[in-house]
């Protein structure tokens, strides 16, 4: 099975994208300000805290982008309002031919959006798309739907551009975000959405960053209260954000490990690892027999966790062995019962290899 990975950052350049952050946050915040938890409301002129909009202020600059919005409802609102805000209702958007993310879906079923598809993989498979079909737009998700997917975000959008410079383009770039060289609006689509749970962040927000217009206009539409993300919460989206780099080029430095133990035959019922997008960057493990359910069972007595909280959150220490995701499930029925995936979180090869030593021993 051949697998393309999304390339990961090196710690070295995981290292300066934090330093960078830091920087970021200096410009915008006194030293006084960093050491508070950030107000609260709907302040006069803002209708937002000032805290929140400092913080997407400093996102903005971070990602090299005109505008960034923090909102509720994590990444799967980021997407549903950028599809809202930039698309609209009733319209037609190009996806890849692939199973789309289940809670994207709901969105597009909500916003009664019609799709086309093509394969991305494939440019003139999506040159052909655009020509023969009345398309208002195109929805990347930047992570792998299928294990063989091989597409390039930067090159993928240059091309799309090409085809139809001013289409509008939304991409999806959650488990993606700080792992790989930039987002999606750092690269020519018009808004990015991504959850900073995934970034050692606070539960539930997401973050638009991109097009100023399309953005403005979304926080005009979150005039609630109850909408706004407080100040004490955005302040802790950049706590988290400082981190998250530098951790996570860590976690795929341990995966590369990990998956060469595996092929090197190291754990006997093992018997091959790749390592994949799905939809973080993990390893997909196939086994000898088809017994994956009584593995991730068995892992779990050991010190696997059992299931995500929100794909490398700050809850997730221990390694996660568990079942591969659900649209390489839909694509590969058989991989339920033949395949498991691992995340080593902030665990250690050593660490992961023995439980699975145990998990297999103990079966």
């Amino acid at each position: 099975m051949e697998a393309f990975p999304l390339k990961s950052l090196s710690i070295n350049e995981a290292m300066k994208l934090q330093f960078k952050l830091v920087d970021s946050i200096t410009h915008h915040f006194s030293g006084d300000e960093i050491l508070t938890r950030g107000d609260l409301g709907v302040v006069k002129g803002l209708n937002q805290p000032k805290t929140t909009n400092k913080v997407e202020k400093v996102l903005a600059e971070f990602f090299n982008a005109e505008a960034a919005m923090l909102v509720r409802g994590s990444g799967t609102n980021a997407i549903r309002l950028a599809l809202h805000g930039l698309i609209g209702t009733g319209k037609t958007i190009l996806v890849h031919d692939a199973p789309v993310y289940p809670t994207t879906q709901v969105s597009i079923n909500m916003l009664g959006i019609n799709l086309v598809y093509a394969n991305f993989n494939d440019y003139s498979s999506v040159t052909e798309t655009l020509k023969a079909n009345k398309i208002d737009g195109v929805l990347i998700q930047v992570t792998r739907q299928k294990i063989n997917d091989s597409y390039d975000l930067k090159g993928l959008i240059s091309h799309i551009r090409s085809v139809n410079e001013k289409i509008s383009i939304v991409t999806d770039d959650n488990y993606s975000a700080l792992k790989t060289e930039g987002l999606g609006s750092q690269f020519g689509a018009n808004l990015s959405c991504f959850s900073t749970f995934k970034l050692l962040g606070p539960e539930g927000i997401g973050c638009i960053v991109g097009d100023k217009v399309a953005i403005e206009q979304l926080k005009m539409e979150n005039y609630s209260g109850g909408g706004q993300v407080q100040g004490h919460e955005a302040i802790d989206v950049l706590k988290g954000m400082i981190y998250a780099p530098v951790s996570l080029a860590i976690s795929a430095e341990i995966s590369e490990e990990v998956s060469t133990r595996i092929n090197n035959q190291e754990v006997d019922g093992l018997e091959e690892a790749f390592i994949v997008n799905a939809q973080s960057k993990v390893i997909v493990v196939k086994l000898s027999n088809s017994n994956a359910k009584k593995v991730i069972e068995a892992a779990t007595k050991f010190g696997a966790l059992p299931n995500p909280v929100g794909a490398e959150s700050k809850y997730e220490f221990a390694p996660l062995v568990y079942r591969v995701s659900g649209t390489f499930r839909q694509a590969d029925p058989t991989a339920e019962d033949t395949m498991i995936r691992i995340n080593p979180n902030r665990a250690g090869a050593d660490t992961i290899i023995s439980i699975l030593k145990k998990a297999m021993a103990s079966i």
